[in-house]
C-alpha cells in the first residue's frame, strides 16, 4: 500500500542530508518509510498517516539523521523554559511563605499563566496538532488524537475560562467561586511528552546499531596495483570487477574476489559468527570487509559495490527489520478500536464526574476526562513489536544468520520436525574421489579420464571430485558431444564417436547395464559411507569411483543440541540409502529417507506436514528450492558470497551448520522479547485507564493528575524500548 501525503509537520518536511551521501554498498532509494507500519511507503519524507511517527529513510542512512531529534530537544527547552516557571508560579504557594501567596494570588496571575502557557501549547505541541489532525483525515486515530484531545481540551477550556468567565455554569466553578485553570497541565504534559519522545527517539536510533555496525566493517579505500605494476589507493566507488588489488596484514579486503597470490589467514566473524580465522591460499574466495591477519593478499575482484555479500547482507536485514510479524496482528487489531475506545471512557468518565462527583463536579470531569485521554496513548503497543525485530535481524546477521522477514523469526521457534539435505548441508559439500573400481578390461586411468571428460561442463559436487581427481593426476580430457544430463541420476554424452553413461545405480538399472560384478565391493564401500558413481560404455560397465564428502564440524552436535530441544531429524538425500544411513548413523539422525529425487522433495514434505509436523528443511537452495519452498522454514546454507535466498526463508552465511541452533536461539528469544512489550503495554494500559477515570478515588481518594498521566505515559514507551534493547546482550 503506497500512501502519499502532502501533510508534513514543520520539523520533517525537508529531505535528509544524511541519506543523500552515497556508499559503494548501498544505494538510497528515494522513498521513507514507517518503521511501526513498513506498508506505508512515500516519496518524500513526512510523518506516517496512521501512526504519525516520523517516517524513516528505506535503507540504511550512512549518518545519523538527527534532524527530528534536534527539533524535539529545541521544542522540550523551550516547554521547559516556560514551563517551569508556570509551574511554580500555579503550584508555588504550596510551599511558599505567606506574603508570596498573597503575591501570587493577584488578579494578573490568571493572564500571567496564559502567556506562558501558549507558547507551549501553540509551538512546542504544534507537531502534535498537526499530526493529529491528519489521523482524522486519515480516518486513523493514534496517540498524538489523544495528546491534541487532552492538551487541547485543557488548554482551551482554561482560555475561554480567563477571557470569557461568564459563559461558564456554576457547576466549573470551586468553592470561591472562581474558574480552575489547568494552564500549568497542558505545559506539563507537553514537556513530558516531548521528553518522552526525545528518549523514545534516541533509543529508536540504538535498534539498527548492529545493522550500521555492518556498513561500517567495509575500508574507505583499497590499493589498486595498475598494469605496469605500481600501486594506487583508490575509493571503493571507483574499484571494477577484474582489478588486482593489494591487502596488507592488518588491512580489510575491500570487495569479494579470489587470490591470486600469497597465503594468509582471514578473520571473517563477521559474516560466521566464527572467531577461529580462515586459511587463504591462491583460488580461495575472499569476502569484502573481512579481516586479512598475517600474509600479504594479491586479489582479483569479482563483485564489488552493491553485489558484495556486506551490500547483500545489509539489503535483507534492512527489509527483514520493516516486516512485520503474524504475533503483530494482535496489536494491530487491539489498536484499531484502542483510540475510540479510549475516547468513549474519557466520555463515560466526565459524564460519571459531572453526575455523582463532588463540587466543582465538572471541573472534576474534565480533569479526569483528561487524564484518560493522555495515559491511554498507545504508543507502547505499537512500539512493541517493530522494534525487537530491529533489533533481532541485525544482531543475527552479526552472526551469520539472515532472515528474510519478521515471520521467518516468529515461526522458527514453533518448528517440530528438521528435514536436512546430506551433500552441502551436513557434509562440508567437498566431495573427495577415494576408491577407483575399474573391471578387468579397463585402468583407472581411463575410467577417470573418461568420466571427468564427461563431467568436464558440470557444477554438481561429485563432478567437481572426478575433476579434481582428473586434474591431480594430470590427465588431458576428451571433447564431448550431445551432452545430456538426467536430473537425480546421471548423464550421458558421446566421446570419440562412443557413447558414455555415468550416473547412479537406478541409472544403470534404467539402461539394462549389470551392475552385479561389483555388487560385493560397492556394498562394502557404502557402508563406509561412500557414494558411488557408475561409468558405462554403451551397455558394457566399465567400473565404480567410490566419493566421500567429509562430515561437517559441528554437525553431531547440533543434532544432539537439537535433539534435546525435542525435534525430529530427517535426513531428505537423492545419495544412495547405505551411504545416507551410514552419514546418519555417525550423527544420530532419526530417519532416513534417502535415493529421493529432487522433483521428489517437495512431496516428502507435504507428507510430514499432511501428518502435522511443522517442517523447517535446510539445504543448498539450488536442488532443494521447491522443498524449501514448501516448509514452513526454509533454511539455506550460504556458501562463500553466494546467498541462495529465493526459496528460503533462513540463510545461513558460510553455510555453517550450527547456524540453524543459533537462529532457533534467536527466535525464542525475540518472541519472548515481543511478548514482554506486548504485556507491557497491555497491562499498563488496563490498569492505567481505570485509574486515570478515577476508580480508586471512591476508597481511597486518589485522583490522577493529567501531569502524572503523561510522565506514566511516556514511561510506558521507554520501557518497552528499553526491553527491545536487551535483546542485544541475549542474542
Amino acid at each position: 500500500m503506497n500512501q502519499e501525503s502532502s501533510h508534513h509537520s514543520c520539523c520533517h518536511s525537508h529531505q535528509s542530508s544524511a541519506v543523500k551521501k552515497s556508499h559503494p554498498f548501498i544505494q538510497f532509494s528515494g522513498e521513507w518509510t514507517c518503521p511501526m507500519h513498513p506498508e506505508i511507503i512515500q516519496k518524500t519524507p513526512g510523518t506516517c498517516p496512521k501512526c504519525g511517527m516520523a517516517l524513516e529513510p528505506k535503507g540504511v542512512a550512512l549518518e545519523e539523521d538527527t534532524q527530528e531529534l534536534d527539533d524535539m530537544k529545541r521544542r522540550l527547552y523551550i516547554a521547559l523554559l516556560f514551563g517551569v516557571p508556570l509551574f511554580l508560579l500555579t503550584m508555588g504557594s504550596m510551599f511558599l511563605d505567606p506574603s508570596w501567596k498573597t503575591f501570587l494570588s493577584g488578579p494578573w496571575k490568571p493572564y500571567l499563566e496564559l502567556a506562558l502557557a501558549s507558547p507551549v501549547v501553540l509551538y512546542c505541541a504544534w507537531p502534535f496538532f498537526v499530526r493529529a489532525w491528519q489521523s482524522i483525515l486519515n480516518f486513523s486515530p493514534n496517540m498524538f488524537t489523544l495528546i491534541a484531545m487532552g492538551v487541547g481540551a485543557a488548554y482551551f477550556y482554561s482560555l475561554f475560562a480567563v477571557l470569557w468567565p461568564e459563559i461558564f455554569p456554576e457547576n466549573f466553578k470551586n468553592h470561591s467561586g472562581e474558574m480552575s485553570l489547568y494552564f500549568e497541565s497542558a505545559a506539563v504534559i507537553i514537556a513530558l511528552i516531548l521528553l518522552g519522545q526525545v528518549l523514545e527517539i534516541r533509543a529508536r536510533s540504538q535498534t539498527n546499531t548492529a545493522l550500521k555496525s555492518l556498513l561500517e566493517l567495509a575500508p574507505n579505500t583499497a590499493i589498486k596495483i595498475l598494469a605496469d605494476g605500481t600501486q594506487q589507493e583508490v575509493s571503493l566507488e571507483d574499484l571494477q570487477v577484474g582489478d588486482h588489488l593489494l591487502i596488507r596484514p592488518g588491512e580489510k579486503i575491500p570487495v569479494d574476489g579470489f587470490v591470486l597470490k600469497g597465503e594468509s589467514y582471514v578473520d571473517e566473524s563477521m559474516i560466521s559468527g566464527e572467531a577461529s580465522p580462515v586459511e587463504k591460499k591462491v583460488g580461495d574466495s575472499l569476502v569484502g570487509a573481512t579481516l586479512n591477519q598475517a600474509g600479504a593478499l594479491t586479489m582479483e575482484a569479482k563483485k564489488v559495490g552493491a553485489e558484495t555479500l556486506l551490500a547483500q547482507m545489509i539489503h535483507l536485514v534492512a527489509e527483514a527489520g520493516r516486516s512485520r510479524a503474524p504475533i503483530q496482528r494482535l496489536a494491530d487489531k487491539v489498536a484499531n478500536y484502542f483510540v475510540p475506545a479510549v475516547v468513549l471512557v474519557a466520555l463515560i468518565s466526565f459524564g460519571l464526574w459531572a453526575i455523582f462527583g463532588p463540587a466543582p463536579r465538572l471541573a472534576y470531569a474534565l480533569v479526569n476526562a483528561i487524564a484518560v485521554l493522555i495515559i491511554a496513548c498507545p504508543c507502547a503497543l505499537g512500539l512493541a513489536t517493530p522494534l525487537s525485530i530491529m533489533v533481532a535481524t541485525g544482531q543475527a546477521a552479526k552472526q551469520g544468520v539472515l532472515f528474510r522477514n519478521a515471520e521467518a523469526i516468529e515461526k522458527l521457534r514453533q518448528v517440530d520436525t528438521l528435514v536436512l539435505d546430506k551433500t552441502g548441508t551436513l557434509t562440508q559439500g567437498k566431495p573427495q574421489v577415494v576408491s577407483l573400481l575399474p573391471l578387468e578390461a579397463y585402468s583407472q586411468e581411463s575410467l577417470v579420464k573418461v568420466a571427468a571428460s564427461l563431467e568436464q561442463n558440470s557444477e554438481h559436487p561429485l563432478a567437481k571430485a572426478i575433476l579434481q581427481k582428473a586434474q591431480e593426476q594430470n590427465y588431458t580430457l576428451k571433447a564431448i558431444e550431445n551432452f545430456k544430463s538426467h536430473s537425480g541420476k546421471g548423464i550421458q554424452a558421446f566421446c570419440e564417436g562412443q557413447e558414455y553413461y555415468l550416473g547412479n545405480r537406478l541409472f544403470m538399472s534404467e539402461l539394462k547395464v549389470e551392475t552385479q560384478r561389483l555388487e560385493a565391493q560397492v556394498a562394502d564401500l557404502s557402508q563406509k559411507g561412500q557414494t558411488l558413481v557408475y561409468l558405462a560404455k554403451g551397455q558394457e560397465l566399465m567400473g565404480a569411483i567410490g566419493i566421500a564428502d567429509p562430515i561437517k564440524e559441528g554437525a553431531a552436535s547440533l543434532i544432539k543440541e537439537l535433539h534435546q530441544e525435542k525435534l525430529k531429524i530427517i535426513m531428505l538425500t537423492g545419495d544412495q540409502k547405505t551411504t545416507a544411513e551410514y552419514v546418519a548413523k555417525q550423527l544420530g539422525i532419526d530417519e532416513v529417507m534417502a535415493e529421493v529425487l529432487p522433483q521428489e522433495k517437495q512431496e516428502k514434505i507435504k507428507e510430514l506436514q499432511k501428518q502435522g509436523a511443522i517442517v523447517a528443511m535446510a539445504g543448498d537452495g539450488i536442488n532443494d528450492a521447491p522443498a524449501l519452498a514448501q516448509a514452513e522454514i526454509g533454511i539455506a546454507m550460504g556458501t562463500g558470497t553466494d546467498i541462495a535466498i529465493e526459496s528460503s526463508h533462513v540463510t545461513l552465511i558460510k553455510g555453517d551448520i550450527r547456524g540453524i541452533a543459533r537462529a532457533r536461539r534467536i527466535s525464542h528469544a525475540t518472541v519472548t522479547n515481543i511478548k514482554q512489550n506486548l504485556f507491557f503495554a497491555f497491562f499498563y494500559n488496563l490498569l492505567g485507564v481505570p485509574i486515570a477515570a478515577g476508580a480508586l478515588y471512591p476508597l481511597f481518594g486518589v485522583l490522577l493528575s493529567p501531569m502524572i498521566a503523561a510522565a506514566a505515559m511516556s514511561f510506558s514507551s521507554v520501557s518497552v524500548i528499553s526491553n527491545a534493547l536487551r535483546l542485544k546482550k541475549k542474542i
